[in-house]
C-alpha cells in the first residue's frame, strides 16, 4: 500500500473536498482522484459515497481512523531511523562484568543519556569469558571486562584499573593494621570466587610470584557476595575496593602495600575495521573521553 495514497485520502477526509485536498498537497485534482481510485481498487472497497454531499462509507470511516495511526507510526519510524543513522537513536547492547555493572555502569549510562536521550540500552551482566564469547559471536555490541587471555574476533582497549583491598572482620588480628603485604595472607583462610574469575586469577598470580600457596576456605561464585561472608566472620577476602567503600559494618578494608595495581578493565568490541553502529561509537567515545586522564597516568597494563 502506497502511503502517499493514504495521505491523500486523509487530506480529502479532513477537507471533505477533493479540490481543497489537491491544493493542500500541491497536486492536480485529477491526481487526487486517481489516488483515491487506486486505493479503493487495492483494498477492494468503496471509501467515499458518490453523490452531491461528501460522505464516507463504513470502510472509509475505518480507514480514516486507522490511517491516521498508520501515518503517525510511519512518521515515528522515519524519525527513529534518522536518529539511528545519525547516532542519536537506537539500542546499544552492552555487556559488563562485576563490579563494573553495579558500581560504575549506572552512573556512566545516566551521564551518557543526558547527552543522547533517544538511545536505549540492553545490558547483559556476565563473567569476563562469557562476555568475550558474546562479543565474538555478535550477541552484544561492546563489553566492559577484564583483559582477555586470548582473542580471535575482537579487540581490547584498557580503560581503568579496578583496585582491590583485603576485607577482614573487625575482630580479626589484621584489622588493627593500616595496610598489609601479600605475605600476610600466607596462612589466612581466603574466601574466593570461582577459578574462572579474573580477580581470583590476578591474585593467585601475584601470590605464586612470591612463593605463597593460598589456603582457600570457601568458594562463592558471586564476587559481590564475598563481603557478606566476611561480615559473618566466615573468612577474609581480597575484593574490589569500590565494592566495599565504605566497608560494611563489622568489617575493615586494608590496602595491600605490594599489590598496588588492580585488575585492568577495558572495552572489548569486534575489530574496529568492521561496521559499528553510530550509537555504539558514541558510547565508546564517551567512555574513552571519561577515562583519558586516568588511562594515561594510572593504568598498569599486564
Amino acid at each position: 500500500m502506497d502511503l502517499r495514497t493514504i495521505r491523500t485520502f486523509q487530506a480529502v477526509v479532513r477537507h471533505r473536498s477533493f479540490q481543497r485536498a489537491a491544493e493542500e498537497l500541491n497536486y492536480a485534482q485529477s491526481t487526487v482522484t486517481t489516488h483515491i481510485k487506486n486505493l479503493e481498487s487495492e483494498l477492494g472497497v468503496t471509501l467515499i459515497e458518490r453523490g452531491k454531499s461528501f460522505q464516507l462509507t463504513e470502510a472509509g470511516r475505518l480507514l480514516s481512523e486507522k490511517g491516521a495511526f498508520l501515518l503517525k507510526s510511519f512518521e515515528h519510524l522515519q524519525k527513529t531511523l534518522k536518529e539511528c543513522i545519525e547516532g542519536e537513536g537506537g539500542v546499544i547492547r552492552i555487556g559488563a562484568m562485576e563490579p563494573t555493572a553495579s558500581y560504575r555502569l549506572p552512573a556512566w549510562l545516566s551521564a551518557f543519556r543526558n547527552k543522547h536521550p533517544a538511545i536505549s540500552f540492553n545490558i547483559q551482566i556476565h563473567s569476563s569469558q562469557t562476555l568475550v564469547d558474546m562479543v565474538e559471536r555478535g550477541d552484544i555490541d561492546i563489553a566492559i571486562c577484564a583483559t582477555p587471555e586470548s582473542l580471535t574476533g575482537a579487540s581490547f582497549e584498557p580503560l581503568f584499573s579496578e583496585d582491590v583491598v583485603l576485607l577482614v572482620p573487625s575482630s580479626h588480628p589484621l584489622a588493627k593494621r593500616s595496610s598489609i603485604n601479600l605475605h600476610d595472607l600466607a596462612y589466612e583462610r581466603l574466601l574466593v570466587t570461582s577459578a574462572a574469575c579474573p580477580f581470583r586469577r590476578h591474585l593467585e598470580k601475584k601470590l605464586i610470584e612470591r612463593g605463597i600457596q593460598p589456603l582457600y576456605e570457601t568458594e562463592v561464585s558471586n564476587m559481590l557476595a564475598l563481603k557478606y561472608y566476611v561480615h559473618a566472620s566466615f573468612g577474609v577476602a581480597v575484593v574490589p575496593k569500590i565494592s566495599v567503600t565504605p566497608p560494611p559494618k563489622g568489617t575493615v578494608a586494608l590496602s595491600i602495600a605490594d599489590f598496588p595495581h588492580g585488575l585492568t578493565v577495558g572495552i572489548l568490541r569486534r575489530f574496529a575495521s568492521e561496521a559499528c553502529h553510530p550509537a555504539t561509537e558514541a558510547w565508546i567515545r564517551f567512555l574513552l573521553d571519561h577515562y583519558t586522564g586516568e588511562r594515561c597516568t594510572d593504568l598498569h597494563i599486564f
